[in-house]
This record gives structure tokens, sequence and C-alpha cells, in this order.
């Protein structure tokens, strides 16, 4: 099965209480159609329940019988919860490209790529502020006699 078909035939299923194991989840959705794989992330086993982290997957042989789930299950109540079912999204996560990874945001690729800057500019950028330097004025000059409070002098 490739990997398009395999997620238009898995569904999401969200607001799932804590005591929802893998073969009830499985027994829910059983009647849509043939399951391929059941599963609920987070949990610790198989058999014991809670541990999960409040949703689950399920993973159907055809896309018609994951569209008959969300059909039925959408909106249902199973162990006193309302359910939110629907197709499965693609995992887009880019390990070392995203915010809250464990890579600084300037060690990762696209930003050295996006801000890179080459030693040509680099030579330039230290040649204009060389310039700039020693054209430079002192910033106190021309503030003599500033401290004497008053009118000034008249000149004769």
């Amino acid at each position: 099965m490739t990997d398009a078909t395999r997620l238009k035939s898995t569904i999401y299923i969200g607001g799932l209480d804590n005591s929802i194991t893998k073969p009830l989840l499985h027994a829910a959705f059983l009647p849509f159609g043939e399951i391929v794989e059941v599963n609920l992330p987070g949990s610790e086993n198989e058999r014991g329940g809670g541990g999960h982290r409040g949703f689950g997957y399920v993973e159907y042989e055809s896309a018609d019988d994951a569209a008959a789930a969300i059909d039925n299950m959408d909106q249902a109540t199973l162990a006193g919860r309302t359910l939110s079912v629907a197709i499965a999204k693609p995992q887009t996560k880019e390990v070392g490209n995203v915010l809250g990874s464990k890579v600084a945001v300037w060690e990762q690729e696209d930003w050295i790529r996006k801000y890179e800057v080459s030693d040509e500019d680099r030579a330039a950028a230290d040649a204009a502020k060389a310039e700039a330097m020693a054209k430079a004025v002192d910033p106190m000059q021309g503030l003599e006699g500033l401290d004497l409070a008053g009118p000034k002098p008249a000149s004769e």
C-alpha cells in the first residue's frame, strides 16, 4: 500500500477517554470495515487502560471504509465522551527546521542559507566601518562653555 493510499484509509479519532484501550477502539470501529492497525499514541501497552494522549488512529484496508467510519462516528459518544473523527493528516514536521527543535535556529541549514554573509560583503562592511571611524568627529567638540549657567556675556 502506498503512503498516499494508506493516508486516505487512516482516520484520526480525538476526544478519547483515558479508559479507552486499543481492543475497545478496534471493536468500536470494526463495523465499518477491515482494520489494519489501531494506534493510541502515548499508551503504555496494548491491553492497559490510560496513559494515552486522548486521541488515536485507525487504519482501514480501504479508503471507503475510512469514509464510512467518519460518516458514522464523527460526533458519536464513546465512554461518555464525544468523538471527533476525521481523515488523518500527514505528519509535516521536519526535524531541525521547526520551532521547538533541539538545534539552534542559526545552526539550521535553511537559516544559514537565508542569512549567510559572503566574504566580499563582510570585507565591504569592514571597509565602510573603517572609513566612517576615520571621519569621526569628537562628539564633545563645540560644547565648551555650556557648563556655565545664565545668559552669555555680551562681547564688546
